[in-house]
């Protein structure tokens, strides 16, 4: 007898929005129709009259409960201190509308890389600032045991607290804010000891990092070892690191949030290790094929996690729409190149050949570094057009109050990253290329 076909999945956009009620939907058409009119795009039909808000099942108990609260504070997004460049503008003609750039704009030090596309950001909050900064200092140091007493300057001079606090300004409380904190750290002691600058190699680093996303995926075996690899999450620092980070993490986010993290740590240790291999065969890749590693060896799970930073969740349905996931996808590759361009100097310094966008650039296509940097700037700003871009489409196509939250949050995650670049002389500086 043969199997029983089933269905296909549904996984369109209006479908899964469908599920968060008309009344949800009629109020966040009248929301976009607002945003449209500010930028001057072509109007929306109205929308019909609001109907009473039902009343919503519990989830324990199936008993209808009050409504949640109003949508309009959603739906206009966080307010505060910092929350002015959770901007999204939603496309009327096809295209995006191009916030203003400035080179030099904004509270931050530093200098810019002239010619980047970037948005400048508020002055992070100085007493949340120094709070994380506090709170970081001692769990790496009381709890993890994470670092010597001669790494205390770099730990310092890393300014973990204000990039944290001027990447998710939209947190309700500094107790979130050190969720992504906590994982930011323990994601650098992984690539610097397994990795990079602290004793890093790319031989035998299948294995260690294995091992250490085990602490983030927890094992699950026989009586008898299960003793063992609980023992080997204390074996080093970066273990140390990912288990405690997600032990605070896994108590705060839903299963389906803990799970989505959990994949993106994957697809980042699969890019170390695509790094490593060619660094073992001292081979430099194609253009596409470096950009291809850097879609995966990125920062994209720290904007993954924007919502529980944020105190709310996106849907597991809605967060894995492929408009979504092309959207986080395009955010994690322009901030990382950021981070190739503001890093181009300290990695020439270090031994041996590091590969990053301009270095990749001028040896594929034959260009001086200096024009291979300045095209490296061309393709930032080419995947920021495209983050945006997507952004604003999907955005106007599922004006659900939680995606448009979420993508105002990745969107504050992308500005805020390269503002640190930017402001952190204690690591990076410009080439002089111009």
């Amino acid at each position: 007898m043969p199997a029983p076909e089933l269905p296909p999945p549904q996984t369109s956009l209006p479908e899964a929005a469908s599920r968060f009620g008309a009344h949800v939907l009629a109020a966040a058409a009248t929301h976009a129709r607002d945003v449209r009119a500010a930028v001057g795009a072509p109007s929306l039909p109205a929308a019909p009259p609001l109907p009473a808000a039902p009343a919503l099942p519990s989830p324990a108990t199936g008993v209808p409960q009050p409504a949640a609260g109003p949508l309009d504070r959603v739906l206009r997004g966080p307010s505060g201190l910092g929350t002015a460049s959770l901007r999204l503008t939603l496309r009327g003609d096809g295209s995006a509308t191009a916030p203003n750039t400035a080179a030099g704009a904004g509270a931050a030090e530093g200098t810019p890389v002239p010619g980047l596309y970037f948005h400048p950001v508020p002055e992070p909050d100085p007493v949340r600032v120094e709070e994380v900064s506090h709170r970081i200092k001692s769990w790496a140091l009381d709890e993890v045991s994470l670092y010597p007493d001669d790494w205390e300057e770099e730990f310092d001079g890393f300014s973990v607290g204000r990039y944290m606090v001027g990447c998710h300004p939209d947190a309700p409380s500094v107790d979130h804010l050190m969720l992504a904190t906590r994982l930011m750290v323990a994601e650098n002691a992984v690539d610097d000891c397994y990795c990079e600058d602290h004793g890093g190699s790319p031989d035998g680093l299948g294995e260690r990092l294995l091992l250490a996303h085990t602490a983030l995926d927890p094992v699950h075996t026989t009586e008898e070892y299960q003793p063992r690899w609980g023992k080997s999450l204390h074996a080093d620092a970066p273990r140390r690191a990912y288990r405690s980070a997600m032990e605070y993490f896994v108590r705060a986010a839903s299963p389906s949030q803990a799970d989505r993290f959990r994949h993106d740590m994957a697809r980042l240790h699969m890019g170390y290790l695509a790094e490593a291999a060619w660094a073992q065969m001292d081979h430099v890749p194609e253009v596409w094929e470096y950009l291809a590693m850097r879609q995966f060896n990125n920062f994209r799970p720290c904007p993954t996690i924007t919502d529980t930073v944020g105190g709310y969740e996106l849907p597991a349905d809605l967060h894995a729409q492929d408009a979504m996931q092309k959207v986080i996808a395009l955010a994690g590759n322009a901030t990382t190149i950021v981070n190739d361009l503001y890093s181009y100097t300290k990695e020439l310094n270090t031994p041996g050949r590091h590969l990053n966008l301009p270095v990749v650039i001028a040896e594929r296509e034959g260009l001086s570094d200096r024009q291979a940097y300045l095209k490296s700037v061309e393709v930032h700003n080419d995947l920021m057009h495209a983050f945006e871009r997507e952004a604003s489409a999907l955005a106007a196509d599922c004006p659900v109050p939680q995606v448009l939250r979420f993508l105002r949050g990745v969107a504050a995650w992308v500005d805020g990253n390269h503002n640190w670049h930017q402001s952190n002389t204690y690591r990076y500086s410009l080439p002089d290329f111009w």
